[in-house]
């Protein structure tokens, strides 16, 4: 989806990718060569190679350096980096390209052929390429290269106005990278909340309208702290059925939209998606992590994870914080949603020159483990799934050898999903001095949690409906970051995510680019400790 092809053809150009593929791992990409009717289409990619500099580039595939940068919002200093990919606009069909050779003119010279000379050697002579001298010379090849032959040369020759112009050019380019947007201060923002609130599916029409209530909580705060808003409020109709809202989005109130939040389907969120890039106007997706529109609209910012992005920060915060540890993985033998978390792991630990054991999980684990734990080091066991069943045989298994054996100090890292086991286990997570890992978590116990759900009971006369997460605080939390995010900051508030600091109920929020032409992917983390003090202490791991 980021590069507009299909899994087919990238499998054609790179076989062993069918065998699956690893961070890191290097593919090479189909190149559209016919202009589609689908505008989203009509690009190509170029990975930015040493010594390239935007100026050259722009120049390699006679464009200017605005178009470039119009095509990829989100290149700047930082990004514009030697192995980075950046998207191409290209307008007309089967065209072709070479690099910029720099300031230089094209002089015709001619060379007779001596004998024993070939194509090669006398490429190398002048500093040009085969194809260059079979451009020029039609018909000739180098088994049908005759002595005394006049072969005409296109000799590249330095020159110095050229070089001149280029510096300035270079400069100019340069100014376009360092370039930030300017401030827009809004005196009033203008906000939609579009959701199918009438949807049929009671479990969700119940979740979406705590959604709701939450984000009008978030609005209420903002108010007080002084922002001016206006919220639009509309059902779009059912997921599957995007005409409603399609008509919606040619009202009056929706041309001037500085903010919009919403869609639950991948239809819904196609035609927001669009909406939002042809007004250019930000747009939250709040629910899904699996849709793909982010990947090529830099107005996009996704709030809830995906599993590969949630991994790979999650793995880097383990190995930060356990480096030390004697680690020791806890395998099963069934196939697990987790095995890739624990391949990202173990290939992070490995390039940390941090070692690790491993046992499987069996009647027989308690004897097969103790020769690996270390009386003199913290232990942590990470099982590798986040199954309930599992989790209750590893802890089945701890509560006997710990009493057997107190000289070790071993604790548990697990799952988001083991928060939903906490009726079961909270007295074993902090026997166990248990980690997760989260992009959500509620502390029942904070301050922040019980202002907002006495607010809730105030302003609604009702409980928060017991889900995972909780969708009332994700309303909040989402309208919290977003508009003080437009309030302090304005219409280009994606300038300034650095600087955005909330005291969110239940949410980690990190906006992440998805690649240079893409939206934001949230990549915020908890680790959440249940310690033997019997306290639970979320640490936000976000940066």
């Amino acid at each position: 989806a980021m590069y507009n092809t299909t899994p087919e053809a990238i499998y054609r150009l790179n076989p062993s990718a069918r065998d699956g593929i690893a961070v890191g791992a290097v593919l090479e990409i189909p190149q559209r060569k016919v202009i589609s009717d689908v505008k989203e289409e009509n690009y190509r990619y170029h990975t930015i190679s040493p010594k390239e500099t935007l100026y050259s580039v722009s120049r390699t595939y006679s464009l200017t350096p605005q178009n470039v940068i119009a095509a990829n919002p989100g290149l700047s200093v930082e990004t514009f980096q030697i192995g980075k990919t950046i998207r191409i606009p290209f307008f007309e069909s089967n065209e072709t390209f070479s690099s910029y050779p720099g300031p230089v003119v094209i002089e015709q010279r001619q060379h007779q052929v001596k004998r024993g000379e070939t194509l090669y050697s006398i490429s190398q002579m002048y500093d040009v390429t085969v194809a260059e001298l079979e451009k020029q010379n039609p018909g000739v090849t180098t088994t049908e290269l005759s002595t005394n032959r006049v072969l005409i040369i296109p000799v590249k020759k330095y020159d110095k106005e050229l070089a001149r112009q280029d510096a300035v050019n270079e400069s100019r380019a340069n100014v376009l990278l360092s370039k930030r947007k300017d401030f827009e201060k809004i005196n009033v923002m203008q906000v939609a909340l579009l959701m199918p609130f009438l949807e049929k599916n009671s479990g969700q029409q119940v979740r979406i309208q705590e959604y709701y209530e939450g984000f009008l909580l978030a609005v209420e705060k903002l108010k007080k702290q002084g922002a001016n808003l206006e919220l639009y409020v509309f059902d779009i109709g059912t997921e599957n059925n995007t005409k409603k809202l399609e008509s919606l989005l040619t009202t009056m109130e929706m041309q001037n939209l500085d903010l919009v939040v919403g869609g639950v389907s991948d239809q819904q969120i196609k035609v927001l998606s669009d909406f939002s890039k042809s007004k250019n106007i930000k747009y939250i997706i709040p629910f899904s992590s699996k849709n793909n529109e982010v990947l090529n609209n830099g107005n996009i910012f996704q709030v809830n994870t995906p599993q590969a992005k949630l991994f790979t920060k999650a793995s880097r915060v383990f190995v930060n914080k356990f480096s030390k540890a004697n680690i020791v993985f806890l395998n099963t033998t069934k196939d697990d949603e987790k095995d890739s978390l624990i391949a990202i792991m173990k290939k992070d630990l490995t390039a940390k020159s941090v070692s690790y054991k491993s046992v499987l999980i069996s009647p027989s684990m308690e004897t097969a483990l103790i020769p690996l734990l270390d009386a003199a080091k913290e232990n942590i066991l990470v099982p590798a799934s986040g199954d309930i069943g599992v989790l209750g045989e590893v802890l089945g298994t701890l509560n006997g050898l710990k009493e057997a054996n107190p000289e070790y100090n071993i604790d548990l890292f697990g799952y988001p999903e083991w928060q939903t086991y906490e009726q079961n286990y909270l007295k074993d997570y902090h026997n166990h001095g248990t980690y997760l890992y989260s992009s959500f978590y509620v502390d029942n116990d904070a301050r922040e949690t019980i202002d907002f759900k006495q607010n809730f009971k105030k302003w609604y006369k009702k409980d928060l409906q017991k889900t995972y997460p909780q969708y009332a605080m994700l309303g909040y939390d989402t309208g919290l970051y977003f508009l003080t995010a437009l309030h302090k900051h304005g219409r280009n508030f994606e300038t300034k995510l650095s600087s955005i600091y909330i005291d969110t109920v239940q949410f980690a929020f990190d906006f992440e680019r998805a690649n240079n032409w893409g939206g934001f992917i949230n990549t915020g983390l908890y680790l959440v400790n249940y310690n033997t003090n019997l306290d639970i202490i979320k640490s936000n791991q976000s940066r």
